[in-house]
């Protein structure tokens, strides 16, 4: 990850903020350092334009061995249409189902869907090592067939990290990713894509979570490879590691407050890359 000396200023940075930070101090001050600022739009999930490939796949789950869950909403809309398709819960019993997260476990549950397998944390490699230590082997990924129910705009890396174990990957759309601002949300797209955001400030844990969504992913770290990525506090930086990030630069006070000449001081894991970060009471 990348890092700047303490002396930089964030003139002609852009950062990217949450929308629930857009009117906060922390878009004050940003732009006050001479910051340029891209506020995250708020997502919406809707039915898939076409329901023509999940139909496909849902009549056809006899050729799939793993049904994997990457969040609440694959459960919700692939198991709606498998229902309004006619088919009944038992018929998954064939399959085995991998729920990435608590809330796609606990969803599944509540509907009576068996779990074989929940691994720990969100992020590629340890969904990766969950299924090897399952199956037993890696060289087991060769003969083994996977259906992701996910929206077509999914950068997720789990279906290329299978596919190149050697396991057959199909990723159907089942659900939609929206915008009330759909301009916004193809250019922040864009921008992270081609390299045009510096940092991101997060500033709790759903900031991270909404931003995994508007890509649809559970591992930020490819799309945001090289970015700076800040948060306001332990559990924040908690969850930018469950989402791919090792290494991301956390406030050493949360509970400080500071004036708008003052800087909050940023540190890595280790303790090693530093960052300043002009600081308002909410970052």
């Amino acid at each position: 990850m990348g890092s700047i000396s303490n002396n930089q200023t964030l003139k002609d940075r852009t950062v990217l903020v949450s929308a629930s930070g857009a009117s906060s101090e922390i878009a004050i001050e940003l732009e006050r350092s001479g910051a340029r600022l891209i506020t995250a739009p708020e997502i919406e999930i809707h039915e898939p334009e076409s329901y023509v490939a999940l139909d496909e796949a849902i009549e056809n789950l006899f050729g799939y061995d793993w049904l994997i869950f990457a969040n609440i909403h694959a459960v919700d809309y692939f198991l709606r249409r498998f229902l309004q398709l006619n088919h009944s819960i038992s018929e998954l019993d064939d399959l085995r189902v991998c729920a990435i997260g608590d809330a796609s476990s606990t969803r599944l549950e509540e509907i009576q869907v068996h779990v074989d397998l929940v691994p720990n944390g969100h992020a590629v490699n340890r969904v990766i090592d969950a299924l090897e230590a399952y199956v037993g082997e890696r060289e087991a990924f060769r003969t083994a067939n996977f259906l992701i129910p996910r929206s077509a705009i999914s950068i997720d890396p789990l279906p290329p990290a299978l596919e190149d174990a050697g396991a057959r990957v199909d990723v159907v759309a089942a659900y939609r990713i929206a915008s009330a601002n759909e301009s916004l949300l193809a250019q922040l797209r864009a921008l992270l894509v081609g390299g045009g955001i510096d940092y991101v400030a997060f500033s709790s844990p759903s900031d991270v979570e909404m931003l995994a969504k508007s890509f649809d992913t559970n591992d930020l770290s490819r799309p945001l490879h090289d970015v700076v990525v800040a948060c306001i506090d332990r559990r924040t930086k908690h969850a930018a590691h469950e989402f791919g990030f090792p290494q991301s630069l956390c406030r050493q006070n949360p509970q400080s407050r500071f004036s708008s000449k003052q800087s909050s001081r940023f540190r890595t894991a280790s303790g090693s890359d530093r960052i300043n970060l002009l600081s308002p009471n909410h970052l």
